[in-house]
């Protein structure tokens, strides 16, 4: 078994108020599942809609204590272990630490249900981020859904996230991965680069303030839709085409809309997560 998979985020509060996120029922409902239960030091569940293979709670509470909270959670009947941790940063930022086994890169671009665990945690992180700081939080995926679609408003004008979406620097600097764009219909989509080897995607429509098209081959066709409403960004983003429904390649694009909106929105932007 390979080495754990680690997220990190800075979140911004104080590490007793993140810590209190991370254990207390109601909240976790706010940015982590539709349905949670918790009794410490017994019990740590979560499932539904919005959870992998959420039809029923599928945890089993290993540790928890101040700083971290350990479970066992059997997906795709493997028994696999998750860990929460939290570091202070200061007096009102907390480093919130994701520990994640059982995951291989390789398995992302199968069917299997691990595949999915480091985007699911991406966006988890972004909207545990996006609840401190008051932010409407990212839209999460529908696992009883095959459609996959998404809506936010971003307070920006159409031009500037339009810019954000095709500037290939100021794409590589939100998504916090190098990534190459040849801005015009045909152009290629580069994940790592123009000479990162393989195959990238094309782009197949590109109309100026307005929309963005990506084929991405096996996982379908990815859109962005931009409308101007009152001086803001109505940006719909929907994934197409595709023979099975690529989930986690969908919640690696959802996650990205959190930091898109804040790159857009907060003059002293800075990335929500850390290396």
């Amino acid at each position: 078994m390979s080495d754990p998979m680690i997220i990190r985020a800075r979140v911004p509060a104080p590490v007793k108020e993140v810590r209190h996120a991370l254990t207390d029922p109601a909240v976790l409902r706010v940015w982590l599942a539709e349905h949670v239960e918790v009794e410490l030091p017994d019990r740590y569940e979560f499932w539904g809609r919005y959870t992998p293979e959420g039809d029923a709670p599928h945890q089993r509470l290993l540790h928890a204590d101040d700083h971290t909270v350990r479970f066992a959670w059997t997906l795709d009947g493997v028994e696999t272990t998750t860990e929460f941790a939290v570091a202070e940063d200061g007096p009102e930022a907390t480093i919130v630490s994701v520990s994640q086994t059982h995951f291989d890169m390789s398995e992302a671009h199968e069917d299997g249900v691990r595949g999915m665990l480091q985007t699911f945690w991406y966006l988890v992180l972004a909207n545990l981020v996006e609840h401190f700081e008051g932010r409407p939080l990212t839209p999460r995926p529908d696992f009883t859904s095959a459609e996959l679609r998404a809506e936010v408003l971003i307070d920006a004008a159409p031009e500037k996230v339009y810019g954000s979406l095709i500037d290939s620097e100021s794409v590589t600097r939100w998504f916090g991965y190098p990534i190459e764009i040849e801005p015009h219909v045909g152009g290629r989509y580069a994940m790592g680069g123009l000479d990162s080897g393989g195959e990238p995607a094309k782009i197949l429509e590109l109309e100026t303030d307005r929309r963005l098209s990506v084929d991405w081959g096996s996982v379908g066709v990815a859109t962005w839709e931009l409308e101007g409403t009152g001086g803001k960004t109505r940006l719909t983003m929907f994934q197409s085409g595709f023979d099975r429904t690529p989930y986690a390649a969908w919640l690696g694009s959802v996650a990205g809309l959190a930091d898109l909106r804040r790159f857009n929105e907060m003059p002293d932007w800075s990335p929500i997560w850390l290396a």
